[in-house]
């Protein structure tokens, strides 16, 4: 009889983590009995988005983890050390680094406004950057140390390259990152990777900068997301380091590969599925030159 892996008794420090994609992962972490701290800004409500670091903290420990909120921004190194310190005083150590916070903007080259250009830069490839960088030292200590990015695959194809270019380059410098962290500790045994979905997922930001109800409709739960993103971080960390996981692909690895029941409307065929962005699978028809 073999032990099933688990997250008990494992710490996560997550970016973000107020809602969304980053909150059902550390909700599936909590209900193993795992801790999770989020550094996160959302201290009050936001008028058009649910949750706050409060009321996440709150549902993780009522799912059975423990919970710490560090009110904080993943662009402020101060914030970032107070959150490592902070973790490790209350936990013993951190086993895990989740890379959640991001930025959208889809905006073409022209459009896109210089402080978001930014933003986008700070949050998703300083955040990450940082805040790996900053747990380091904890991870060297863990048995099973692990970095996730919710980032892309490095698709060079002019297609997406010319799509959006500011949001490409931010989401790519979150993968480059990443990979970065995988060689250069590899040595350390710490597993650095990243995941991304082959489809839309049904989240906040779907709903309210991408494409609203008709997207969320033709999306995949978060669930999806949180099933892979749990295999990975219950993997052997020395097993598999600096890859660029689809969330279908560590599904079907384990032999699941029905995955209607995590349809955001029940019924909704797989082909009626929006595909998203980055992979060629969701290269448009239309598209004949391979140039944007």
């Amino acid at each position: 009889m073999t032990n099933t892996p688990t997250l008990a008794g494992k710490t996560l420090l997550m970016s973000g983590g107020s809602r969304g994609i980053g909150l059902a992962i550390a909700l599936r972490a909590a209900a193993d009995g795992a801790n999770v701290a989020m550094l996160a800004k959302t201290d009050q409500p936001h008028p058009r988005l649910e949750g706050t670091i409060h009321t996440a903290a709150a549902a993780i420990r009522e799912a059975g983890g423990g919970a710490l909120a560090v009110i904080g921004d993943v662009r402020e190194d101060a914030d970032i050390a107070r959150a490592v310190d902070a973790t490790v005083a209350e936990f013993g150590g951190i086993d895990i680094v989740v890379n959640n916070a991001s930025v959208i903007d889809l905006s073409q080259s022209e459009a896109l406004a210089e402080k978001k250009y930014d933003l986008m830069q700070d949050v998703n490839v300083r955040g990450t950057f940082m805040l790996s960088r900053a747990a380091i030292p904890a991870l060297r200590q863990a048995e099973n140390p692990h970095i996730l990015s919710l980032s892309p695959p490095v698709n060079l194809r002019p297609h997406w390259l010319g799509a959006h270019t500011g949001y490409t380059l931010a989401k790519y410098g979150m993968t480059l990152a990443t990979l970065g962290f995988a060689a250069e500790f590899a040595d350390a045994g710490i597993a650095a990777n990243t995941l991304w979905p082959r489809t839309t997922i049904a989240t906040a930001a779907v709903q309210n900068v991408i494409g609203g109800d008709r997207l969320m409709a033709a999306s995949r739960t978060p669930e999806i997301y949180v099933d892979a993103a749990y295999r990975v971080l219950t993997r052997d960390a020395r097993e598999r380091t600096g890859q660029t996981l689809i969330v279908e692909d560590v599904l079907a690895e384990d032999g699941i590969t029905d995955l209607s029941g995590y349809a955001a409307v029940p019924g909704t065929p797989d082909e009626a599925l929006f595909p998203d962005i980055f992979l060629d699978e969701a290269e448009p028809e239309t598209q004949t030159t391979g140039a944007s």
